[in-house]
């Protein structure tokens, strides 16, 4: 019993030994720390580094103080130092979890900045944060006319005000003087100008200033009483030359000619000129009642250039008023006056070139992010813009900024459409934004703004692949989404298209089923190359429609003519050519049909581009207007085509002597000449148009041929490559 009692009595003394020990333990992990160890208050971080901020800017961050134990610890925090100020109250009591707060740093001046903030614990534990900042330069912010542009350091963005009216300032424009601020925008007196000439038109130049060029001729009186200019007393009168045709009949054994001042009709001598010269076939001589021609000749190349034997990819032509030619490709070096015994090369890339007040914008050229008016035939710049210096608010919002697209819409209003990667994403991304600028005559800032809608949000690459202005200056820009990646893209559906005024303003946008192309504009009619409708340039509504695509259509102010159906400027694949044989032309502004020109039995039509010419008619009368395409026929010749815009007769059709390495791909006249690019292995009906190609250029001689002035000469190509619809034709 004893032993039973004694052992009991161990075993007792066992458990609430054990139980004391037990509570001891849980006690001791209550307790104060022992020496040396750590407490129980926890912040979430060591360092806090705010990002960079602008001086009078604020940046606010978060940070987390823990309590890593059950019981609530009572904290004491030291002071927090300028420029960091706290958002929300530091906890003096920390339960278990944990408490967000927000801190601030606000700094008033440059430079970089360091605190610390220190929590002391009821357990005798201790937290630190050492907060960091820097305060960057406040960037200063490009002003546009008639306007004050402040860096705001709270929001990020250069913020304008509107300057009072009645404020002087400079108009971007040398034939504007004594120029004032209204309602924000800058506008002058016209220069005079007067160079005393009756014969001259005295003209000014946006850059140059003023200018004489020929006067349009003077009127006649009837068809053998022919305009005459003093340069003292203007117009007056005189005879036509004997033999100028002034009737309906042009037969060598009768023809209505003048004589002496007088409309008569005679029997016309051998050798009298009784049909104008095409370009490939000297004129008509009368011989007899016949009016004998010789036979056509085939028209070789004086100038030939292979970007493949360069190893350049050179894809993009723009001839200028002199003749000059200039050669650009994508993201390479342009060979500036390409027809010269020596072209001068750029020393940056440059595509999509364009004239403007006589100089040469391209883009691309010379940097990414940079428009520069430069010189034709050295490249030396005029003026040169910079879009992240002038915004540094867009530059810091942005990585890769570059040009997407330019646009002429004045002689003192330039569009440049920049495209960007938003900030902190790689080139990888299919995320745009884009900012429309428009600059003066001398690269001032005009207004610049970023474009925003639910397509352009979406990363999907969208992209402007139209752009043109009208008469007026106002500016349309067509985008879509991309189904590609890299260059050249093609557009995808639906597009989107917006309309801008001429100090780049919004005034409407329109949704469109079809995929953007490019866009045509005249007397009032918006013409994508994708649709069928013709749009109201005033609100964007439907004017009119087509039974076919406008494509690269040409126009004058009474007449359209679209590309015809099927064609193309792509490589076709097998070198199969769609069975294309008529063009069309429509009345404007009802697009209603005014004619129909069919090639001859056996020949098709090769290509999508079409261009507008001036061309002689016959002795004594002024020159017609033709439409230019081209054409091959059964016997692979290959052909080019011209026909009355008036009525669709065929002017004439010239054998261009050459071996094709794809279809035609871009036309383009110079003074006397035609220069034709083909070979391009790239898509042409994407942007930049051949991305890549290393195209042939050949140029035809063609005295007598010129460019037609007319108010809209193609989509992509024509005379300047400006996509403009001019106001002075």
């Amino acid at each position: 019993m004893a032993r039973a009692t004694r052992a009991g009595g161990v075993g007792w003394a066992f458990i609430l030994w054990a139980t004391v020990l037990g509570a001891c333990l849980t006690a001791c992990r209550e307790g104060p720390p022992l020496v040396g160890a750590e407490g129980r208050l926890r912040l979430s971080l060591s360092r806090l580094d705010f990002p960079p901020a602008f001086p009078g800017g604020v940046r606010e961050a978060e940070v987390r103080v823990l309590n890593a134990g059950r019981a609530p610890l009572d904290v004491t925090w030291t002071a927090v130092e300028a420029p960091f100020s706290l958002v929300d109250a530091l906890p003096s009591r920390v339960g278990a979890g944990e408490v967000p707060v927000r801190l601030r740093f606000s700094p008033q001046a440059m430079g970089t900045y360091e605190a610390r903030l220190i929590g002391t614990a009821s357990d005798g534990g201790r937290a630190e944060l050492v907060l960091a900042g820097e305060a960057r330069q406040t960037p200063e912010c490009q002003a546009v006319t008639c306007s004050t542009a402040v860096f705001d350091p709270v929001s990020e963005r250069c913020v304008e005000t509107v300057l009072p009216d009645g404020t002087g300032c400079d108009p971007g424009n040398a034939c504007l003087t004594t120029a004032m601020c209204q309602q924000g925008r800058c506008k002058g007196l016209e220069r005079p100008c007067d160079d005393a000439n009756a014969c001259t038109t005295d003209v000014c130049h946006a850059l140059d200033g003023c200018r004489a060029v020929p006067a349009p001729p003077c009127p006649g009186a009837g068809a053998c009483q022919v305009g005459t200019c003093d340069p003292k007393l203007g117009c007056g009168l005189a005879d036509a030359p004997d033999g100028t045709f002034c009737g309906t009949e042009r037969g060598c054994d009768a023809a209505d000619v003048c004589v002496e001042g007088a409309c008569a009709r005679r029997n016309l001598p051998d050798g009298f000129v009784c049909a104008a010269a095409s370009p490939c076939q000297a004129e008509g001589r009368c011989k007899g009642p016949v009016c004998e021609r010789p036979d056509a000749v085939s028209l070789a190349p004086d100038w030939v250039l292979d970007a493949r034997v360069r190893s350049m990819n050179l894809h993009d032509l723009l001839v200028g008023p002199e003749g000059d030619v200039t050669l650009a490709g994508f993201y390479e070096s342009a060979l500036l006056d390409a027809a010269a015994p020596v072209p001068m090369l750029s020393g940056d890339a440059a595509r999509r070139c364009m004239l403007w007040n006589d100089r040469l914008l391209c883009m691309d050229l010379p940097d990414d992010g940079t428009v520069s008016l430069v010189e034709r035939y050295t490249g030396a710049p005029r003026w040169t813009f910079t879009l992240a210096s002038a915004r540094p608010d867009i530059a810091q919002r942005t990585s890769s900024l570059f040009l997407a697209r330019l646009a002429v819409m004045a002689p003192d209003r330039l569009a440049a459409l920049f495209e960007a990667y938003p900030v902190g994403l790689n080139r990888e991304t299919l995320c745009r934004m884009y900012f429309l600028v428009v600059l003066d005559a001398y690269g001032q800032m005009v207004s610049a703004q970023e474009l925003t809608d639910p397509l352009l949000s979406e990363c999907n690459h969208p992209h402007p692949f139209g752009v043109v202005s009208d008469a007026v200056g106002d500016l349309y820009v067509s985008f879509s989404q991309t189904l590609n990646v890299g260059a050249p893209l093609q557009a995808g559906a639906p597009s989107l298209l917006m309309a801008f005024s001429s100090d780049g303003v919004p005034r409407w946008r329109k949704s469109q089923a079809q995929r953007a192309g490019e866009l045509a504009v005249v007397n009032g009619l918006l013409f994508p190359e994708r649709g069928t409708q013709a749009l109201s340039t005033a609100d964007g509504s439907v004017a009119g429609t087509l039974p076919q695509q406008f494509g690269r259509a040409v126009a004058t102010r009474e007449l359209l003519v679209p590309s015809a159906p099927g064609t193309t400027v792509n490589v076709n694949e097998g070198g199969v050519l769609p069975v294309a044989t008529e063009l069309k032309g429509y009345g404007l502004p009802a697009l209603s049909p005014a004619w129909t020109y069919s090639l001859r039995s056996g020949q098709l039509l090769t290509s999508k581009e079409l261009r507008l010419a001036s061309w002689p008619d016959a002795p004594g009368f002024p020159p017609r207007t033709l439409v230019l395409t081209t054409a091959t026929d059964g016997d692979d010749r290959q052909l080019l085509v011209g026909v009355r815009m008036t009525d669709g007769g065929e002017a004439f059709q010239c054998e261009l002597d050459y071996a094709p390495r794809s279809i035609p791909q871009l036309l383009e006249l110079a003074p006397g000449a035609l220069l034709l690019m083909d070979g391009a292995t790239t898509c042409g009906e994407c942007d930049p148009p051949f991305a890549y190609s290393q195209s042939r250029f050949q140029r035809f001689p063609m005295p007598g041929l010129l460019p037609a002035k007319e108010p809209w000469p193609g989509t992509f190509g024509g005379p300047g490559h400006d996509h403009h619809e001019g106001a002075d034709h």
